[in-house]
């Protein structure tokens, strides 16, 4: 192999560590040359008698990588060097190196904890902290210190935090190269907000095209971005132009890295996918649009939506180092040069923001029940940790006490998420599972017929396509509709011994059975895709898998047009009203991206009424609620049938349960107010008491404590119009302790006893204070104003005539009799000439009556 790449000159240092230590982190630039030199390096040592595997993020970085070292021993790939990924496996029992991808090495890891026949285990990209990547490397850990303390562990990467890692891998020493350095020339073009991404990249790409002799490497964020990019640059003379994203068959992604056989300059469309782990011969420039397309996983509506944002500043140094990997490059950058300290400096860690069931699932049938317990770089979110238990408990995949039950273990064998798992596995027993594998591959490997959002005609598609893609997927889903029909017991799950087969012939390996199976290569998810996998089936039988695999978002139709639709799952779905499943009753949901508010569906299938009735009967509930009108304050009892939060069918229920309906009036109150209530004039001016004493009877002290008083009062009834006087008033007092009662009573006194012996209702809630109305002759002989409660407070007298009609507002009675009292008194003898009107009436008797009903009062006496 050549030894002139940089990483030669620290592989002594690094081969050393790894005789003394069983761990060690290596650090290396771009094109130090690590991914192909390590390896082939170790297998040397004497340490390492047997396979080293080499982990790498993509499935087309794997291939490459095994291609590459193969092409420099001058041996064909799948000798001594080899690759097993999702679709494709090259390897033989002579093989010593096998490049393998995130989601194959978890798989293997979790069949054969001890890792039988492996000597070393090199994490490549780390820096990328997808979710199988650390999950690999927490699992490799934890088997080291249990297991196979022999095992040597290397973590790799560019752009690493070479401490953080060192720390986690027990202090290891940390080895760093410093790569070859070729020179880089940034350009700063810019783009207004106006401009289309695809229109801004093809003006760069002509721009770049002119401006330099080498190819070009484009970064956009998706498939869509590159596809009306593609169309915008088609034939420029002189430039082969390639595609490259994760969707595309090997064949292409292996035109767009090796150089063009003619000479012609290349111009390669790409996603994130070339960001890292690939050298692309014949390119010297880059244009990066500065976007990335990521996903991010909505906890709350349980789904994963993509969203085109900034790429990190360590995404857009990697993107820039595209172009000087052979050569000296520029990197066109379509952002402002202030703009880049303004970028985030990493990308987020897949496990921080992603779905973890598969996770949990994992670490419980590896026998640790808190996967927090594992070594983490970043430790998983106890909130996710929680929801992915939640919806394992729902797939009847752990138990109460989170422990793996045996369809659990069923599901975690099989080599997909645990919601597509528990799919195969139900389809499988209603005779549904090529069905249930068939869909499951075409919504896995993007493109597969074509990006519908019905199902029924994407999967038509697929299987009049003739392609290779097509074919190698229909051979996976075949693969995988066997183990649909007999579930895999976990227990014989273990790796095939391969000593001993013949040399030279293609042997079947463990890794050879989980590539084939299928495997989640998280890296190589489709950069525009909702969610990363999912499954449906064929016609009823495609939308009967859907529904196993997502029972929350079969969907009911909700307004006439087919625009908006109602999950299972409680969460608003909208559709496309022009296509052709808005017509439909009911949906079978697979895929949706967007807020959880308004998802939109991307993918579905038609499913009927009955076929919902049929698989989910043991989940409809028969209801028995009721509907409250605040306009006439009554309850309307239901009877309805539920599965989930969508509404079967309903009708009058003439057995409703007397709770259920003084619920309902409860429910109603809280939802649209307390002034829906009967209140008497007592129970109103009790309020205003209180409130005027400091104990808290408001609306919003009530609302809160509703369930507390309430009930009582609605009790036997259907309408708030029929609680009876004084029930209110009896349930809100009920709410005070004593001292509070006491209070009232001491500061706020519900009346005022005249000394003629009457009682007045006094008003708190006044301007001006507490007020009493009374006739004036009530009054009479009182020589100091009234006052009120503990802090004597003085009253305001609305002081009125025999008639009632007012005369006097005061609060000074004895001003007022030394004053005005003279005037007022004459006008009311010629008034009320029967009544005393006294000329001091401090020293007056006070009286209601007329001066001879007085007078007879005495006689009588």
């Amino acid at each position: 192999m050549a030894d002139d790449l940089p990483i030669h000159a620290v592989l002594p240092d690094l081969l050393a560590a790894l005789r003394e230590r069983s761990a060690a982190v290596l650090v290396a630039p771009p094109g130090a040359g690590k991914t192909t030199a390590v390896a082939p390096a170790l297998i040397a040592e004497d340490w390492c008698t047997g396979e080293v595997l080499l982990l790498s993020p993509r499935r087309l970085a794997a291939r490459a990588a095994a291609e590459r070292m193969a092409a420099l021993a001058g041996e064909p790939v799948g000798r001594t060097f080899g690759y097993a990924t999702r679709l494709d496996s090259k390897r033989s029992a002579q093989t010593r190196v096998t490049v393998v991808t995130e989601g194959i090495f978890v798989a293997r890891i979790q069949s054969d904890p001890e890792l039988a026949g492996i000597s070393a285990v090199l994490f490549d990209e780390v820096h990328e902290r997808s979710l199988d990547g650390d999950f690999g490397l927490a699992l490799a850990i934890d088997a080291q210190a249990g297991l196979r303390p022999d095992l040597r562990l290397l973590a790799m990467s560019a752009t690493l935090d070479g401490a953080r890692f060192a720390r986690l891998l027990g202090d290891a020493p940390v080895i760093e190269s410093e790569g070859r350095s070729w020179p880089l020339e940034l350009r700063y073009l810019g783009r207004t907000g106006e401009t289309r991404i695809e229109d801004a990249v093809a003006a760069a790409v002509r721009q770049a095209l002119r401006e330099t002799q080498d190819g070009v490497l484009a970064f956009l964020p998706g498939v869509a971005e590159i596809e009306r990019t593609a169309e915008r640059l088609e034939n420029i003379p002189g430039v082969t132009l390639h595609k490259l994203h994760g969707s595309l068959d090997p064949a292409a992604q292996r035109a767009a890295i090796r150089a063009e056989p003619d000479g012609a300059r290349k111009l390669v469309l790409a996603t994130s996918i070339a960001e890292t782990s690939l050298t692309l011969d014949g390119i010297g420039v880059v244009v990066d649009s500065g976007l990335a397309r990521r996903p991010r996983y909505d906890r709350a509506a349980g789904m994963t939506r993509l969203v085109t944002e900034r790429a990190s500043q360590a995404a857009v140094t990697q993107r820039a180092g595209r172009a000087a990997r052979q050569r000296p490059g520029v990197a066109y950058r379509l952002w402002e040069e202030a703009a880049t300290a303004g970028l985030p400096r990493f990308d987020p860690p897949e496990i921080l923001e992603a779905d973890l069931s598969a996770l949990v699932l994992a670490s419980a049938i590896w026998g640790v029940a808190d996967p927090r317990d594992l070594a983490w770089i970043d430790a998983p979110p106890d909130a996710a940790v929680a929801e992915a238990r939640a919806r394992l408990a729902a797939l009847d995949a752990i138990d109460a006490d989170g422990r793996p039950t045996a369809h659990g273990r069923a599901v975690a064998v099989l080599p997909m998420p645990p919601r597509l798992a528990h799919m195969l596995i139900r389809a499988g027993e209603i005779g549904l599972a090529e069905t249930a594998a068939e869909v499951a591959v075409l919504l896995g490997e993007r493109g597969l017929g074509g990006n519908d959002p019905d199902l029924e005609l994407r999967l038509r598609r697929w299987r009049g396509d003739r392609g290779r893609k097509a074919q190698d997927a229909r051979g996976l889903a075949a693969r995988w509709a066997r183990l649909g029909h007999v579930a895999p017991n976990p227990s014989t799950v273990r790796p095939e011994p391969v000593e001993g087969r013949p040399a030279g012939r293609d042997v079947k390996t463990p890794f050879d059975k989980l590539s084939a199976n299928g495997s989640g290569d998280a890296h190589d998810a489709p950069a525009d895709r909702a969610t990363r996998v999912n499954f449906v089936n064929f016609g009823d039988g495609l939308a009967t898998c859907i529904a196993l695999a997502f029972p929350d978002r079969v969907a009911r139709r909700r307004d006439a047009s087919g625009e908006r639709w109602a999950s299972v799952g409680g969460r608003g779905f909208r559709l496309d009203p022009t296509s052709p499943l808005a017509r439909n009753e009911w949906l079978a949901v697979a895929e949706t991206q967007g807020m959880a508010a308004g998802a939109r569906i991307l993918s579905a299938a038609p499913i009927d009424a009955a076929a919902v009735e049929t698989l989910f009967a043991d989940r409809i509930e028969t209801r028995h609620t009721a509907e409250f009108d605040p306009a006439s304050g009554a309850v309307r009892p239901l009877r309805e049938r539920r599965l989930g939060a969508v509404r079967l069918s309903s009708g009058p229920d003439s057995h409703a349960a007397p709770e259920t309906i003084a619920a309902a009036l409860v429910e109603g109150v809280r939802r649209h107010g307390l002034d829906l209530l009967p209140w008497s004039e007592g129970a109103r001016a009790f309020r205003v008491r209180a409130d005027y004493a400091g104990v808290a009877l408001d609306d919003e002290a009530l609302l809160a404590r509703l369930d507390e008083w309430l009930p009582a009062a609605v009790e036997g009834r259907r309408r708030l119009d029929a609680i009876p006087p004084g029930a209110l008033t009896e349930a809100i007092r009920n709410l005070l302790s004593w001292d509070d009662l006491q209070r009232i009573e001491g500061v706020a006194p519900a009346h005022f006893t005249s000394p003629a012996g009457s009682t007045h209702a006094i008003d708190y809630g006044a301007e001006g204070g507490p007020r009493v109305e009374l006739r004036v002759q009530a009054l009479f002989g009182l020589a100091e104003h009234p006052v009120v409660g503990e802090g004597r407070v003085p009253l305001v007298l609305s002081l009125t005539s025999p008639a009632g009609r007012p005369i006097q507002t005061t609060r000074d009675l004895p001003g007022f009799w030394a004053g005005s009292w003279a005037a007022v008194a004459k006008e009311m003898r010629g008034r009320y000439p029967k009544h005393p009107w006294p000329d001091d009436p401090a020293s007056a008797n006070a009286t209601l009556r007329t001066k001879n009903a007085d007078a007879r009062r005495a006689q009588s006496r």
